[in-house]
């Protein structure tokens, strides 16, 4: 396990699909991270977990363009993309999935994957059908308003959206805030389920044990900066990250379910 930057490429490792290199930067002149290092390499899930406010997606926002930034890079398959206007990113392959406002409440289903499917310029029904076989609990709702499902189908139908352009990497930020147990594990056999079928995954999370135990690799970020890192099972044992999210017991226990402790 290491501490802080070891998100950095490492030499020989093969170039990541994604890359945060001390990044630096916030809002309004505001740092919000500070040298912030990440990758996601390819076939990876990695997991971004810490306090809330601890910068984990403005993460995000530096990858989409959103950040004002004071220093560091981005790279998207070895190519600098930072600052690169967020429509543009999207274009390059970077699919997000925002926490809230994630569908068209009044679009159907359908609908809803043509919109996201609108940078497309060929046939996307045959993309549509796979969406519907990965997420079965839509495929009799076709016809219904997004903003008539309920919380777990409505995150399905977000994510769904975000594949239809079959992305270089996926960006999800916190997929299943505010799910009961039962919709959260649907979300998380999914992810692993888009990741088996090859797209690479970076996610915010406050499920930290249900998260990590689904991670490849996982961060954790306090006070904006790195401060630790490693594999999701050498994070679930240690008893650092125990103490903030797993009530004081490490090793992938139930208690606290992942939210920070007090």
């Amino acid at each position: 396990m290491s501490d802080a930057h070891a998100g950095t490429p490492q030499e020989g490792a093969g170039t990541p699909v994604l890359a945060l290199e001390r990044v630096t930067g916030g809002y309004g002149g505001a740092e919000i991270i500070r040298e912030v290092s990440v990758s996601v390499g390819a076939g990876e899930i990695v997991v971004l977990v810490g306090p809330n406010g601890a910068g984990k997606s403005t993460v995000m926002n530096a990858v989409l363009g959103r950040l004002e930034l004071a220093g560091g890079r981005v790279s998207l398959q070895g190519r600098d993309i930072t600052g690169t206007a967020p429509e543009r990113v999207v274009r390059q392959g970077v699919c997000y999935v925002p926490q809230t406002a994630n569908v068209f409440p009044n679009l159907t289903v359908n609908e809803n994957l043509e919109m996201g499917a609108y940078i497309r310029r060929d046939d996307f029904r045959p993309r549509m059908q796979e969406m519907y076989e990965l997420f079965p609990p839509l495929a009799g709702r076709r016809g219904t308003p997004a903003g008539y499902l309920s919380g777990g189908q409505r995150q399905m139908v977000a994510i769904a959206k975000a594949l239809m352009v079959e992305p270089v990497v996926l960006l999800l930020d916190e997929p299943t805030a505010g799910l009961s147990p039962r919709f959260r594990a649907d979300i998380f056999r999914v992810v692993r389920e888009i990741n088996a079928r090859g797209v690479p995954v970076l996610m915010v999370e406050q499920n930290a044990r249900q998260a990590l135990g689904i991670a490849d690799r996982g961060y954790v970020l306090v006070d904006g900066r790195n401060r630790l890192d490693g594999s999701g099972a050498a994070l679930l044992a240690d008893p650092a990250v125990g103490a903030m999210f797993l009530g004081g017991r490490g090793g992938g226990t139930a208690a606290g379910e992942g939210e920070p402790a007090p």
